[in-house]
Protein backbone atom coordinates (compact mmCIF):
# COMPACT_ATOMS: atom_id res chain seq x y z
CA UNK A 1 0.00 0.00 0.00
CA UNK A 2 2.96 2.17 0.61
CA UNK A 3 4.25 2.29 -2.58
CA UNK A 4 0.84 3.47 -4.08
CA UNK A 5 0.92 6.37 -1.45
CA UNK A 6 4.28 7.10 -3.00
CA UNK A 7 3.54 7.11 -6.42
CA UNK A 8 0.41 9.75 -5.84
CA UNK A 9 2.85 11.73 -3.82
CA UNK A 10 5.03 11.71 -6.81
CA UNK A 11 2.37 11.91 -9.62
CA UNK A 12 1.03 15.44 -7.26
CA UNK A 13 4.75 16.88 -8.04
CA UNK A 14 5.14 15.70 -11.71
CA UNK A 15 4.41 17.62 -14.73
CA UNK A 16 2.46 15.11 -15.72
CA UNK A 17 0.11 15.37 -13.31
CA UNK A 18 -2.63 17.32 -15.22
CA UNK A 19 -2.77 14.25 -18.11
CA UNK A 20 -2.49 12.03 -15.39
CA UNK A 21 -5.62 13.45 -13.62
CA UNK A 22 -7.42 13.47 -17.30
CA UNK A 23 -6.90 10.05 -17.31
CA UNK A 24 -8.41 9.47 -13.54
CA UNK A 25 -11.94 11.15 -13.56
CA UNK A 26 -11.71 10.52 -9.06
CA UNK A 27 -8.84 12.11 -8.42
CA UNK A 28 -9.98 14.92 -10.67
CA UNK A 29 -13.55 15.36 -8.69
CA UNK A 30 -11.41 15.58 -5.36
CA UNK A 31 -9.35 17.92 -6.39
CA UNK A 32 -12.01 20.61 -7.57
CA UNK A 33 -14.83 19.07 -4.63
CA UNK A 34 -13.97 19.37 -1.22
CA UNK A 35 -12.19 22.71 -1.72
CA UNK A 36 -14.89 24.93 -3.62
CA UNK A 37 -18.17 23.49 -2.32
CA UNK A 38 -19.77 24.81 0.52
CA UNK A 39 -21.75 21.87 1.21
CA UNK A 40 -18.41 19.73 2.28
CA UNK A 41 -17.00 22.66 3.87
CA UNK A 42 -16.30 20.17 7.19
CA UNK A 43 -14.65 18.08 4.66
CA UNK A 44 -10.82 17.12 5.95
CA UNK A 45 -9.80 13.97 3.70
CA UNK A 46 -11.19 11.42 0.79
CA UNK A 47 -9.37 8.37 0.07
CA UNK A 48 -10.50 6.01 -2.47
CA UNK A 49 -9.02 2.28 -3.19
CA UNK A 50 -10.70 0.33 -5.98
CA UNK A 51 -9.64 -3.38 -5.78
CA UNK A 52 -7.37 -2.81 -3.03
CA UNK A 53 -5.00 -0.19 -5.32
CA UNK A 54 -5.78 3.54 -4.30
CA UNK A 55 -6.74 5.24 -6.98
CA UNK A 56 -7.37 9.05 -5.45
CA UNK A 57 -6.02 10.65 -1.97
CA UNK A 58 -7.05 14.36 -1.61
CA UNK A 59 -6.69 16.52 2.28
CA UNK A 60 -8.05 19.67 2.15
CA UNK A 61 -7.30 23.72 4.12
CA UNK A 62 -4.18 21.61 5.20
CA UNK A 63 -5.76 18.21 6.65
CA UNK A 64 -3.82 15.12 5.19
CA UNK A 65 -5.25 11.49 5.07
CA UNK A 66 -1.82 10.07 7.77
CA UNK A 67 -3.29 12.63 10.45
CA UNK A 68 -5.11 11.14 13.38
CA UNK A 69 -8.95 11.70 13.75
CA UNK A 70 -11.86 10.91 16.20
CA UNK A 71 -13.88 7.84 13.68
CA UNK A 72 -16.66 7.75 16.49
CA UNK A 73 -19.27 6.19 15.76
CA UNK A 74 -17.34 4.37 12.74
CA UNK A 75 -15.78 2.23 15.59
CA UNK A 76 -19.17 0.29 16.00
CA UNK A 77 -18.21 -1.42 12.79
CA UNK A 78 -14.71 -2.21 14.37
CA UNK A 79 -16.59 -3.46 17.72
CA UNK A 80 -18.79 -5.45 15.16
CA UNK A 81 -15.63 -7.23 13.81
CA UNK A 82 -14.03 -7.98 17.24
CA UNK A 83 -17.40 -9.77 17.98
CA UNK A 84 -17.14 -12.05 14.99
CA UNK A 85 -13.98 -12.51 15.71
CA UNK A 86 -14.21 -13.83 19.07
CA UNK A 87 -17.35 -16.48 17.91
CA UNK A 88 -14.63 -17.99 15.41
CA UNK A 89 -12.22 -18.59 18.22
CA UNK A 90 -15.06 -19.76 20.21
CA UNK A 91 -14.94 -17.13 23.48
CA UNK A 92 -18.57 -16.45 21.68
CA UNK A 93 -21.32 -19.08 21.08
CA UNK A 94 -23.00 -16.76 18.68
CA UNK A 95 -25.76 -14.07 18.15
CA UNK A 96 -28.08 -15.74 19.94
CA UNK A 97 -26.30 -16.29 22.94
CA UNK A 98 -27.33 -14.08 26.27
CA UNK A 99 -25.44 -11.65 27.76
CA UNK A 100 -26.83 -12.22 31.44
CA UNK A 101 -24.51 -14.66 32.24
CA UNK A 102 -21.56 -13.12 31.00
CA UNK A 103 -22.29 -9.57 32.63
CA UNK A 104 -24.04 -10.59 35.53
CA UNK A 105 -21.88 -8.86 37.92
CA UNK A 106 -23.19 -5.50 36.99
CA UNK A 107 -26.78 -6.55 36.96
CA UNK A 108 -28.91 -4.12 38.92
CA UNK A 109 -30.69 -5.69 41.57
CA UNK A 110 -34.46 -6.41 41.28
CA UNK A 111 -33.27 -6.77 37.51
CA UNK A 112 -36.17 -6.43 34.84
CA UNK A 113 -36.57 -10.43 33.84
CA UNK A 114 -36.15 -8.97 29.88
CA UNK A 115 -32.99 -7.94 30.62
CA UNK A 116 -31.86 -11.91 30.48
CA UNK A 117 -33.46 -11.90 27.01
CA UNK A 118 -30.70 -9.31 25.30
CA UNK A 119 -28.56 -11.05 23.27
CA UNK A 120 -25.26 -10.48 21.69
CA UNK A 121 -26.97 -9.76 17.90
CA UNK A 122 -29.40 -7.27 19.73
CA UNK A 123 -26.37 -5.21 20.82
CA UNK A 124 -25.12 -5.43 17.35
CA UNK A 125 -28.41 -4.46 15.87
CA UNK A 126 -29.51 -2.02 18.33
CA UNK A 127 -32.41 -3.96 19.27
CA UNK A 128 -31.47 -4.42 22.95
CA UNK A 129 -34.56 -2.37 23.78
CA UNK A 130 -32.79 -0.38 26.95
CA UNK A 131 -33.31 3.29 26.78
CA UNK A 132 -30.92 5.18 25.01
CA UNK A 133 -27.55 6.86 25.81
CA UNK A 134 -26.72 8.45 23.27
CA UNK A 135 -27.39 12.08 21.79
CA UNK A 136 -29.14 14.11 24.83
CA UNK A 137 -28.71 11.23 26.92
CA UNK A 138 -24.99 10.72 26.34
CA UNK A 139 -23.42 12.96 28.74
CA UNK A 140 -25.08 11.83 31.85
CA UNK A 141 -24.17 8.04 31.29
CA UNK A 142 -20.54 8.92 30.55
CA UNK A 143 -20.53 11.08 33.71
CA UNK A 144 -21.43 7.48 35.82
CA UNK A 145 -19.02 6.17 37.90
CA UNK A 146 -19.83 2.23 35.89
CA UNK A 147 -21.18 2.81 32.10
CA UNK A 148 -22.02 -1.11 32.29
CA UNK A 149 -24.22 -0.75 35.16
CA UNK A 150 -25.43 2.10 34.10
CA UNK A 151 -26.17 1.05 30.89
CA UNK A 152 -27.98 -2.39 32.16
CA UNK A 153 -30.11 -0.42 34.95
CA UNK A 154 -31.75 1.57 32.04
CA UNK A 155 -35.68 0.72 31.74
CA UNK A 156 -37.04 -0.85 29.01
CA UNK A 157 -38.31 1.17 25.65
CA UNK A 158 -38.86 -2.04 23.51
CA UNK A 159 -39.04 -5.35 23.97
CA UNK A 160 -35.60 -7.13 23.09
CA UNK A 161 -35.02 -7.37 19.25
CA UNK A 162 -38.03 -5.09 19.14
CA UNK A 163 -37.40 -1.49 16.74
CA UNK A 164 -33.71 -0.01 16.82
CA UNK A 165 -33.12 2.46 19.03
CA UNK A 166 -29.33 3.53 18.55
CA UNK A 167 -27.07 3.47 21.47
CA UNK A 168 -23.68 4.02 22.19
CA UNK A 169 -24.16 2.09 25.29
CA UNK A 170 -25.23 -1.35 23.20
CA UNK A 171 -21.72 -1.30 21.66
CA UNK A 172 -20.48 -0.57 25.09
CA UNK A 173 -21.91 -3.59 26.74
CA UNK A 174 -20.20 -5.53 23.65
CA UNK A 175 -17.08 -4.28 24.70
CA UNK A 176 -16.99 -4.89 28.59
CA UNK A 177 -18.02 -8.77 26.87
CA UNK A 178 -15.26 -8.87 24.57
CA UNK A 179 -12.54 -8.31 27.43
CA UNK A 180 -14.58 -10.71 29.81
CA UNK A 181 -14.42 -13.33 26.92
CA UNK A 182 -11.01 -12.68 25.52
CA UNK A 183 -8.71 -11.97 29.06
CA UNK A 184 -7.51 -8.77 27.65
CA UNK A 185 -8.70 -5.43 27.08
CA UNK A 186 -10.52 -4.68 23.97
CA UNK A 187 -7.74 -2.40 22.80
CA UNK A 188 -4.78 -5.52 23.22
CA UNK A 189 -7.79 -7.69 21.60
CA UNK A 190 -7.96 -5.17 18.62
CA UNK A 191 -4.19 -5.00 18.03
CA UNK A 192 -3.88 -8.88 17.94
CA UNK A 193 -7.08 -10.21 15.73
CA UNK A 194 -6.69 -7.51 13.59
CA UNK A 195 -2.69 -7.58 13.58
CA UNK A 196 -2.36 -8.90 9.97
CA UNK A 197 -4.26 -5.93 8.68
CA UNK A 198 -1.82 -4.08 6.79
CA UNK A 199 -2.09 -0.42 7.66
CA UNK A 200 -4.50 -0.97 10.40
CA UNK A 201 -4.22 0.66 13.76
CA UNK A 202 -5.74 2.14 16.46
CA UNK A 203 -4.41 5.34 17.94
CA UNK A 204 -5.43 6.72 21.24
CA UNK A 205 -9.01 5.33 22.62
CA UNK A 206 -11.15 6.43 25.56
CA UNK A 207 -12.06 4.39 28.52
CA UNK A 208 -14.65 4.13 31.09
CA UNK A 209 -13.86 4.56 35.14
CA UNK A 210 -13.21 0.34 35.01
CA UNK A 211 -10.80 1.01 32.44
CA UNK A 212 -12.88 -0.85 29.72
CA UNK A 213 -12.53 0.70 26.39
CA UNK A 214 -15.58 2.94 24.88
CA UNK A 215 -17.02 0.59 22.58
CA UNK A 216 -18.55 2.49 19.57
CA UNK A 217 -16.57 5.95 19.78
CA UNK A 218 -14.04 8.26 20.89
CA UNK A 219 -11.71 6.03 18.66
CA UNK A 220 -8.34 7.88 17.07
CA UNK A 221 -7.33 6.70 13.53
CA UNK A 222 -6.06 7.74 10.29
CA UNK A 223 -8.34 7.75 7.17
CA UNK A 224 -5.60 5.16 5.46
CA UNK A 225 -6.02 2.96 8.35
CA UNK A 226 -9.48 2.81 8.16
CA UNK A 227 -9.42 2.38 4.84
CA UNK A 228 -7.11 -0.77 5.44
CA UNK A 229 -10.60 -2.21 7.85
CA UNK A 230 -12.65 -1.48 5.11
CA UNK A 231 -10.64 -3.32 2.44
CA UNK A 232 -10.79 -6.30 4.90
CA UNK A 233 -14.24 -6.28 5.00
CA UNK A 234 -14.54 -6.13 1.49
CA UNK A 235 -12.27 -8.84 0.68
CA UNK A 236 -14.37 -11.06 2.80
CA UNK A 237 -12.72 -10.74 5.95
CA UNK A 238 -9.40 -11.69 4.56
CA UNK A 239 -5.89 -9.20 4.84
CA UNK A 240 -4.44 -8.74 2.01
CA UNK A 241 -1.56 -11.96 2.07
CA UNK A 242 -4.72 -14.27 2.29
CA UNK A 243 -4.91 -14.90 6.42
CA UNK A 244 -8.85 -15.06 7.07
CA UNK A 245 -9.01 -12.20 9.48
CA UNK A 246 -13.05 -11.80 9.96
CA UNK A 247 -14.86 -14.97 9.54
CA UNK A 248 -16.31 -14.55 5.77
CA UNK A 249 -19.90 -15.68 6.94
CA UNK A 250 -19.67 -12.80 10.15
CA UNK A 251 -18.96 -9.83 7.06
CA UNK A 252 -22.06 -11.38 5.33
CA UNK A 253 -24.31 -11.54 8.64
CA UNK A 254 -22.60 -7.89 9.19
CA UNK A 255 -24.07 -6.49 5.94
CA UNK A 256 -27.79 -8.63 6.48
CA UNK A 257 -30.56 -6.37 7.03
CA UNK A 258 -32.01 -6.58 10.62
CA UNK A 259 -33.49 -3.68 11.50
CA UNK A 260 -34.47 -0.01 9.99
CA UNK A 261 -32.79 3.52 11.38
CA UNK A 262 -35.83 5.76 12.62
CA UNK A 263 -33.85 8.71 11.42
CA UNK A 264 -33.08 7.99 8.02
CA UNK A 265 -34.80 4.51 6.97
CA UNK A 266 -30.95 3.40 6.01
CA UNK A 267 -31.16 -0.66 6.78
CA UNK A 268 -29.14 -1.65 9.38
CA UNK A 269 -26.94 -4.90 10.48
CA UNK A 270 -24.64 -5.36 12.62
CA UNK A 271 -22.57 -2.34 13.33
CA UNK A 272 -23.12 -1.08 10.05
CA UNK A 273 -25.71 0.74 7.92
CA UNK A 274 -26.87 -0.04 4.37
CA UNK A 275 -28.13 2.04 1.50
CA UNK A 276 -28.50 2.24 -2.41
CA UNK A 277 -26.29 5.05 -3.39
CA UNK A 278 -25.58 6.05 -7.18
CA UNK A 279 -27.25 3.31 -8.27
CA UNK A 280 -24.85 0.96 -6.39
CA UNK A 281 -25.32 -1.21 -2.79
CA UNK A 282 -23.51 0.60 -0.28
CA UNK A 283 -22.71 -0.10 3.06
CA UNK A 284 -21.08 1.74 5.44
CA UNK A 285 -19.88 2.78 8.72
CA UNK A 286 -20.96 6.39 10.40
CA UNK A 287 -19.47 9.01 12.98
CA UNK A 288 -20.86 11.87 14.31
CA UNK A 289 -19.67 14.89 12.04
CA UNK A 290 -19.37 12.87 9.10
CA UNK A 291 -16.18 10.01 9.52
CA UNK A 292 -18.06 7.62 6.87
CA UNK A 293 -16.09 4.33 5.37
CA UNK A 294 -18.04 2.57 2.55
CA UNK A 295 -17.84 -0.46 0.52
CA UNK A 296 -18.76 -0.73 -2.72
CA UNK A 297 -18.86 -4.58 -3.70
CA UNK A 298 -19.89 -4.65 -6.95
CA UNK A 299 -17.12 -2.08 -7.87
CA UNK A 300 -14.71 -3.41 -5.49
CA UNK A 301 -14.37 0.19 -4.11
CA UNK A 302 -13.49 1.35 -0.80
CA UNK A 303 -14.06 5.05 0.36
CA UNK A 304 -13.13 6.98 3.90
CA UNK A 305 -14.37 10.15 3.95
CA UNK A 306 -13.14 12.30 7.60
CA UNK A 307 -14.65 15.67 8.58
CA UNK A 308 -14.50 18.00 11.53
CA UNK A 309 -16.03 15.85 14.06
CA UNK A 310 -18.00 19.46 15.76
CA UNK A 311 -21.28 19.49 13.57
CA UNK A 312 -24.08 16.77 13.87
CA UNK A 313 -24.09 15.60 10.08
CA UNK A 314 -27.30 14.14 9.86
CA UNK A 315 -29.24 17.13 11.17
CA UNK A 316 -27.35 19.92 9.13
CA UNK A 317 -27.86 17.76 6.03
CA UNK A 318 -23.67 17.07 5.98
CA UNK A 319 -24.20 13.37 6.26
CA UNK A 320 -26.11 13.51 2.68
CA UNK A 321 -24.04 15.94 0.60
CA UNK A 322 -21.44 13.36 1.66
CA UNK A 323 -23.63 10.27 0.06
CA UNK A 324 -23.92 12.71 -2.97
CA UNK A 325 -19.93 12.74 -3.12
CA UNK A 326 -19.75 9.15 -3.16
CA UNK A 327 -22.26 9.18 -5.82
CA UNK A 328 -20.43 11.65 -8.19
CA UNK A 329 -17.14 8.82 -7.06
CA UNK A 330 -19.09 5.57 -8.21
CA UNK A 331 -20.35 7.30 -11.40
CA UNK A 332 -16.85 8.84 -12.17
CA UNK A 333 -15.54 4.97 -11.41
CA UNK A 334 -17.95 3.21 -13.06
CA UNK A 335 -16.12 1.15 -16.15
CA UNK A 336 -17.18 3.16 -19.48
Amino acid sequence: MIKHLLFIAILSLSPFAASAQQLNPVAALLDGSGSTREELRPLKTVVVARDGEIIAEHGYRGHSAGESVNIKSASKSIISSLVGIAIGKGLLDGPDQKIAPILKADLPDNADPRLGEITIGNLLSMQAGLGRLSGPNYGRWVSSRNWVRFALAQPFDDEPGGQMLYSTASTHLLSAILTKVGGKSTLALAREWLAPVDGFRIGAWERDPQGIYLGGNQMAMTARSLLAFGELYRNGGKAADGTQVVPADWVAQSWQHRTNSRFSGDDYGYGWFSRQIGGEEVHFGWGYGGQMLYIVPSLKLTVVMTSDESGPSARTGYRDALHGLLSEIIAAARPV
